[in-house]
């Protein structure tokens, strides 16, 4: 048996011929963020325990089970491996008064960690790109996050992405509605299952977003958060669907869509598809207006949403979206002690010049070292012998573009390099 050291069980690396798709997506990314003037925020991987059961609910499968907490053996404080990016986002606005001014476009990428069992597209240290923006209380904000998610999709090549929205009115509104939920469970006691049981009190919402087959009949008939909203939440909710159809966007209304975690409010929604298999949720978020002030600041209003990244990715290689391959410019073939030394110098004023190129090193025959650099994927084969060092010269080579084989200076090399 092999004693050598493996990754955790859930935590994948990222080897260097899937790299490029990651830094594709991630560079997409950015510029479709940097476009709507989201401004990029890097909070902490590891912050307080009480962060997370704060902001999240302590009666929720990610606090009460699948959070990586540890103490720290210093102070004895209780830490925990951040498992979603709203919470961090949220404390870093309040602890630096970013909110004093203006309200805010935020984003951030990274890992996120949740002990779940492993599968396709759910992992113990996951992706995510969050967008989160604070103070701006209209619903036009709501319907400018989920427009730019449409504008990704086609961005990234993506299609059958379909979206879900709801609403979960204001506190006041899930009150009324709580009440009427919990005596309608109450009515099956017999048919739900044991977490369904655990939450009937303390968390019924929850049971809407169990994914237990034998529980969605009971789900099914339910009564519906729709018909206990308020004037405001309603409108808030009909202005949301006004502008959508406005833009373009196509969407269906699920009113058993209540996200899993606690802090949302008014408006959520998903982007789905059916071409993952169970986990067909690729981004997902909504408003939450009241976090700001259980984190302990002043009332702000706020939504966001978070896109899972292996999921968005899985998705690309599923639909074969044709992703560039990152090939150098050229490749530095080069034999003889004075080639070495003019090779070595000559590549980096190439790479002045901005030219990409990568010189052979570890020797081998000029035989050898030209399959290297059709290996590469170079455009280029740049040869060098001791007669081209003489000359102060390189035999240019095209590998992947028309052309003969020419001589020509390093000036003149990087000139055609960048041409082309």
């Amino acid at each position: 048996m092999s004693n050598t050291i493996q990754a955790v069980r859930g935590m994948n690396d990222v080897l260097p011929d899937h790299a490029h798709i990651w830094a594709f997506f991630e560079e997409t990314v950015r510029d479709w963020l940097h476009a709507y003037g989201y401004r990029n925020i890097r909070m902490p991987i590891v912050e307080q325990t009480g962060l997370f059961k704060r902001a999240i609910g302590e009666v929720t499968d990610i606090v009460e089970k699948e959070m990586y907490t540890f103490v720290d053996s210093l102070n004895g404080e209780s830490l925990t491996l951040r498992p979603e990016g709203t919470a961090g986002c949220v404390r870093a606005v309040l602890q630096h008064n970013l909110l004093y001014n203006a309200p805010q476009r935020l984003w951030y990428m990274g890992p996120m960690f949740r002990h779940e069992r492993p599968q396709k597209g759910r992992y113990r240290q996951f992706h995510q790109v969050g967008v989160e923006s604070l103070g701006f209380a209209g619903p036009d904000m709501d319907a400018e996050q989920i427009i730019m998610g449409a504008r990704l999709w086609k961005k990234l090549g993506l299609s059958d992405i379909a979206l879900q929205i709801n609403t979960l009115g204001s506190s006041e509104d899930r009150a009324r509605y709580r009440s009427r939920l919990v005596k309608y469970l109450e009515g099956h006691l017999d048919q739900l299952d044991e977490d369904s049981r655990r939450r009937l009190h303390s968390n019924p919402l929850r049971v809407l977003d169990s994914k237990n087959p034998a529980m969605q009949g009971i789900i099914e008939g339910a009564p519906r958060l729709l018909d206990d909203l308020g004037e405001d939440a309603l409108k808030h909710f009909e202005d949301l669907q006004s502008m959508l159809r406005s833009a373009g966007v196509e969407f269906e209304i699920n009113t058993r869509l209540v996200r899993g975690l606690d802090y949302y409010n008014y408006s959520v929604f998903e982007w789905v598809t059916d071409r993952l298999g169970a986990q067909g949720t690729v981004c997902a978020g909504g408003r939450y207006d009241g976090l700001v002030e259980q984190l302990g600041g002043k009332p702000a209003s706020a939504c966001g949403f978070a896109m899972g990244v292996e999921r968005l990715l899985a998705l690309m290689e599923e639909q074969k979206v044709d992703i560039p391959q990152a090939a150098p410019d050229a490749y530095v073939v080069h034999v003889g002690e004075a080639a070495d030394r003019f090779a070595l110098n000559a590549v980096e004023q190439l790479r002045d010049a901005g030219v990409r190129a990568v010189l052979h090193c570890g020797g081998g025959s000029f035989k050898s070292q030209m399959k290297k650099a059709d290996q590469s994927g170079a455009r280029y084969a740049l040869i060098i012998g001791d007669n081209e060092a003489a000359a102060g010269q390189i035999a240019v080579k095209p590998l992947r573009v028309p052309g003969e084989q020419s001589m020509l200076g390093v000036a003149e090399t990087a000139d055609i390099l960048k041409q082309r």
